[in-house]
Parts: structure tokens; sequence; C-alpha cells
């Protein structure tokens, strides 16, 4: 009996040893057919940084990524990016890109961030006309001036949108956003125009009252709303007619030489030619 139990334990032993061999050399043979990822290095940012930072070494660190999905216009170098400003916010781990850079001569700063043709533009503003603070960097905004055109419509002011979707560069020297969207008291915002822009910008600041109506950021459409007079908004009435100019014409011109009738009378035998100038 005795016996029995051993030879039935010796068997059931064995079995379990060949299991557990035949486990233990599946998982070897699997893990000796994964391949090796090949990779390569790539330059991210060690640190939070804002627009217009001008990198330094000790911002950056470089990772390994999968040679199989290569970035375009990444780094592999970190002197390839020391020196040039940002054109954008990063945050840490994020890869550093070639057209999120400054070229290495347009400094940092403020003037780093401004494309190509475009121009920087400051307008002063109140906490009303800035809308309570929240017109910060990043945001977009129509500028809208009130004024006397100066005898159009027989002198009635008006309001008219002179700007649509135009970027904010900068709230006073904040080129950033607050992190938790608080809005900024500031006295100052600097608006990205073109030259064009820039000229109808500073006229109208000078000629007229400027205020900043804030839009959504994805809501990039041009509507070019008419311009709202002052008798339509307090009086209800269609805006004043133009007045009349009373246009004064010219005489005609004399001529130089009168036109003259030659007639010629004839009385008995005799005849005579007289000539009349008609007045």
């Amino acid at each position: 009996m005795n016996k029995n139990r051993i030879l039935i334990g010796m068997a059931v032993a064995l079995v379990i040893g060949f299991l557990t061999s035949r486990y233990v050399y599946r998982e070897i043979t699997v893990a000796s057919t994964v391949k090796t990822v090949k990779t390569s290095q790539l330059v991210v940012a060690s640190v939070s940084m804002p627009l217009g930072t001008r990198l330094q070494a000790s911002q950056l660190a470089v990772v390994e990524w999968p040679s199989s999905a290569p970035l375009p216009g990444s780094f592999s170098r970190v002197e390839d990016c020391v020196g040039r400003a940002l054109l954008t916010n990063i945050v840490p781990n994020e890869p550093i890109l070639d057209h999120k850079l400054a070229p290495r001569e347009s400094g940092a700063g403020l003037p780093a961030v401004i494309p190509e043709g475009m121009r920087a533009v400051s307008v002063r503003v109140d906490d009303v006309v800035d809308v309570a603070g929240f017109v910060v960097a990043g945001t977009m905004v129509d500028v809208l001036a009130t004024g006397d055109p100066g005898g159009t419509n027989g002198g009635d002011v008006l309001t008219r949108t002179i700007l649509e979707d135009v970027r904010v560069l900068a709230a006073g020297q904040q080129i950033t956003q607050d992190k938790e969207g608080k809005p900024q008291t500031v006295t100052v915002v600097t608006l990205l125009v073109d030259p064009d822009q820039a000229n109808r910008l500073t006229l109208a600041s000078n000629e007229g009252r400027l205020r900043l109506a804030l839009r959504n950021t994805i809501d990039t459409k041009q509507l070019q709303p008419a311009p709202v007079f002052r008798s339509t908004v307090f009086n209800g009435q269609p805006p004043a007619k133009p007045r009349p100019v009373a246009v004064k014409h010219a005489a005609a011109p004399k001529p130089l030489v009168e036109p003259s009738y030659t007639v010629e009378v004839i009385t008995g035998d005799k005849t005579e030619t007289q000539s009349f100038v008609v007045k």
C-alpha cells in the first residue's frame, strides 16, 4: 500500500516537473525572440519655459527616442538649441522642434516672437477697455473705435470695428498668460498687426477712443459689422443724412471775338454793305 502511494507521488512529481520545465522553456524562447528597439537621441525641455525664453543648456535634456518614429525638425544635440528663443510655451519633456524656435539672430523676449512682416503696436487701456483684465497675452480681440468722422452724417458720432481677430502679444510687460487664468490689471496692451493695420490703429487711438472686444480663440470669422451711430442708439432714429452742399456753377466764358453779320442794302441804283455785331 505504501509502495503504491510512493509510486503515485513520484508520477505526480514527474508530471509537475515536466509541465514546469515546458513552461519555463516556452517563456525563455519568447523572451529570446523579442526584437531590440533601435533608438536615437532627442532634445527635450527639462523645465517649463514661457515663449520668448532664450534657451540654456541647463533647461534642456537628452532622451532616447525610437528611431522608427522620427520627429521632423527635432534636435539630437543640446548645443544646436542653446541661444535660440522660444516662439511658444514649453512644458517639461516636450520635444524641442525647429519651428518652435526663433532664428538665432532674433534675440529673445518680445521681438523674437514677432513674425517677419508683422508689427507690434501698443495701445493704452483701462479696466473697462481691457475687458476687466481678461485681455491677456495669447487672446484674440476685435478693436472698436469711437469718434466723430468729421462732417460725415452731419457730425454724428459713430463706433466702428476697425480690426478683427487680432492677437494680443503682451498685456503690460507680460507676454504669457497666468497659469490659473487670473485677470491682469494693465494700462497698455500690445497687439500683433500688419503695417497697414498699424497705421489704422495708430490713427484711431489718436483721433478717437478705443475698445477691445474679447473673442474665442477658435472663432476666426471676419464679420465686418456695420458702424453704429449715436443718433441710432440714443434717439432710436436712423443716422442723419449728410447735409447737401451748394455747388456754384461758373458762368460760361465770353468769346474773345463777338459774332457779327454783314447785310447788303440796295437803295435805288445804289448798293451799300453794312455790318452788325450781335451782343
